[in-house]
């Protein structure tokens, strides 16, 4: 305690050389733990805008036709069917459920006000693949879709732009021109981390869409998409060749005939960029380290000038008695306190910042508690590292010459 106040006391009879010295550690310690926030922050937008769309996920889509040529965009092909669909839910055994999809977009009329919104067709397991819950009414049933029952369920854009505050549960609205019954509503889900809102839209049987919504298609069956969700994680590769090896089947696709679909496992996309979004951050906190190892530079050298401005105090002490050793542990635990005062205001400074850039910016943040740590204990560490040179040098100071300097 006594070579703690000491050291103390010493740093405060020279603060500005103090914080200038401490000015490189500061610095260091806030950019690291900024850029590892930002890191951070991009990889967990990355995971929530996969996991909207639901967990353990593939999509099967058509691929795009090719006239002339000219290929067609992704999707707009017309090699998938309901039948494939529920092909795959029966037949894949790594398979847990599929939802087939199509979806368009059309203006929505309740009396006097009308929307404009997405309409997806689907099946009832759309809402387990895809994390929707039910907050009012139900869910259409499996018979609906058997029947191509005019019914629906909308989210809650749609419910407050049409019948604000009041229960929608039971009312009829035209969708085209065609009257469809509200039989039930979903859960508030907000906006995901692109800024799109996963509440606009309206949900109606897979074989209603087709065969009252659809506007154009040469088959009728033809869906846009199918959502396949596998058992489990460690499922995933295999429900992928069942997939694969299921609609080549069906589609009679012989040896060497590439597929007229196409195959996204999103758990890989997600994992790919997480970890592109990992190293990034990995590389931008090795970068904003380096300023750590310029402020420990920066205390070594301020402490070589304090061990030859002190000269003589140390020949005072070691007169009355002070060992090698004590006279050492001064000037360590000196430069040891610098490089943590400096690390404790790099911390509150990075915080600060980091919230900063995501309030002006926009960009999303995670303040990493390891990060913090991390900066931390290397912070002390730089101290211990370039204050002991410094401090080794006091201590073998001869007392004689010592006392004699001027």
């Amino acid at each position: 305690m006594e070579i703690l106040k000491t050291a103390l006391l010493s740093l405060l009879g020279n603060r500005t050389r103090s914080l200038l010295t401490m000015l490189g550690i500061i610095i260091g310690v806030g950019a690291v733990i900024t850029m590892v926030a930002i890191g951070q922050g991009s990889a967990q937008q990355v995971e929530q805008f996969v996991a909207g769309f639901g967990q353990n996920l593939i999509i099967v889509m058509p691929a795009p036709p090719n006239t002339t040529g000219a290929r067609g965009a992704a999707g707009s092909g017309n090699s998938l069917t309901l039948g494939d669909s529920n092909a795959l839910a029966s037949e894949g055994f790594a398979i847990a459920r599929t939802a087939p999809e199509v979806s368009s977009n059309g203006q929505i009329i309740y009396g006097n006000s009308n929307w404009n919104t997405s309409i997806t067709g689907s099946t009832p397991d759309i809402l387990e693949i895809r994390n929707w819950t039910i907050s009012d009414g139900e869910m259409f049933t499996d018979q609906d879709v058997k029947g191509a029952a005019k019914v629906c369920v909308i989210g809650q854009t749609v419910a407050k732009e049409l019948f604000g505050y009041s229960s929608p549960i039971g009312e009829t609205i035209r969708i085209r021109s065609i009257p469809f019954k509200i039989v039930g509503m979903t859960s508030k889900k907000g906006a995901n981390s692109w800024g799109q809102d996963q509440d606009d839209f309206i949900l109606v049987p897979v074989t209603t869409a087709q065969r009252r919504l659809s506007r154009s298609g040469p088959r009728v069956d033809n869906v846009r998409r199918i959502n396949v969700q596998a058992k489990d994680k460690d499922s995933l590769d295999t429900a992928q060749d069942e997939i694969i090896s299921i609609l080549r089947q069906r589609h009679k696709l012989t040896d060497g005939v590439p597929e007229d679909f196409n195959v996204r496992n999103l758990t890989e996309v997600q994992e790919n960029a997480t970890s592109t979004a990992n190293v990034m951050s990995t590389l931008l906190g090795a970068v904003a380290s380096i300023s750590l190892l310029v402020g420990g530079i920066g205390i070594m050298n301020i402490m070589l000038v304090s061990v030859t401005e002190r000269t003589r105090e140390i020949g005072i002490r070691m007169a009355v008695g002070a060992r090698p050793s004590n006279v050492r542990i001064q000037f360590l635990t000196e430069a040891v306190v610098l490089s943590f005062l400096g690390g404790a205001i790099g911390i509150a400074g990075g915080v600060g910042v980091s919230h900063a850039v995501s309030s002006f910016l926009g960009w999303p943040i995670v303040i990493s508690i390891n990060a913090i740590v991390i900066a931390a204990s290397f912070s002390a560490f730089v101290g211990v590292l370039f204050g002991f040179w410094p401090a080794w040098k006091a201590s073998n100071l001869d007392p004689i010459v010592a006392l004699r300097a001027e």
